[in-house]
């Protein structure tokens, strides 16, 4: 089953998210049974053509691949696109009017705008390019994600869109969207996030979260709060995280 089909199942997934500019990191993560990678070119150093290695070492492992592009970018997002991930994420998206032209990007006429021009996309030609004109590219995943006020404003109307699949939260700028940056859990982020998740699962859409932590009481909270999508961890955490312990038993050990 992929990851498309366990959406429209009502599954819960799991994900971790892939920082470092590097191919080995998304084959090793790529190794663990999460139902997919969220590959991240919004916050990080990871190029084009990085993104381009990390999304063939995923799949050589069997893995699928999530890519967030950055905000709004028309030529990145084409560009990712023809690489042939399984899912794409619009980060700070603002409103309706918004996510109808992020959407026009990844489909082609006359449900969009996009370009001809498929690569791995079509395994190079192997597949049937005007079958993926008509019908293949359908098979992307699209995820929104809820960073502003504004957006959830406009959710009901932005929900209704059938070429969405789900949304993500994103606590820590949406905290910031109602100048209160930094209180992820604070009462006004949470009655937000809570709202943006009601409007969400009445019209049938996924509702996901993006977030550092890795502890077992913050992602059963996440969970509790009805999200069904949890993005959690990353390479750079695991590499810090692992570095600090070792670190504090090698100095107990030579400090005795």
């Amino acid at each position: 089953m992929d990851l498309k089909e366990k959406i429209k199942a009502g599954r819960s997934i799991c994900g971790t998210l892939v920082n470092i500019p590097a191919m080995c990191i998304a084959e090793m993560m790529g190794y663990f049974d999460y139902d997919y990678l969220w590959i991240d070119l919004e916050h990080s150093a990871i190029t084009l053509d990085v993104c381009y290695s990390q999304i063939v070492a995923a799949k050589s492992v069997g893995k699928q691949v999530l890519i967030r592009v950055p905000q709004n970018d028309l030529t990145y997002t084409k560009k990712v696109l023809e690489m042939g991930p399984d899912g794409i994420i619009f980060p700070m998206v603002r409103s309706a009017a918004e996510a109808k032209e992020l959407l026009s990007y990844t489909l082609y006429p006359p449900y969009g705008t996009r370009g001809c021009g498929p690569q791995r996309a079509v395994r190079y030609g192997v597949d049937d390019e005007i079958a993926f004109f008509r019908e293949g590219h359908g098979n992307l995943c699209r995820f929104m994600q809820i960073e502003c006020k504004t957006f959830i404003d406009d959710m009901e109307e932005i929900a209704e869109n059938p070429f969405i699949d789900g949304f993500i939260l994103g606590l820590a700028d949406l905290s910031g969207s109602i100048n209160e940056i930094g209180d992820f859990f604070g009462e006004n982020n949470l009655a937000l996030a809570k709202k943006a998740i009601e409007i969400a699962t009445k019209h049938g859409k996924i509702v996901g979260s993006a977030t550092l932590a890795t502890d077992e009481a913050t992602l059963t909270m996440l969970h509790d709060m009805g999200i069904k999508m949890i993005t959690c961890g990353s390479d750079f955490n695991y590499i810090v995280n692992g570095a600090k312990k070792t670190y504090e038993a090698v100095k107990k050990v030579i400090e005795k």
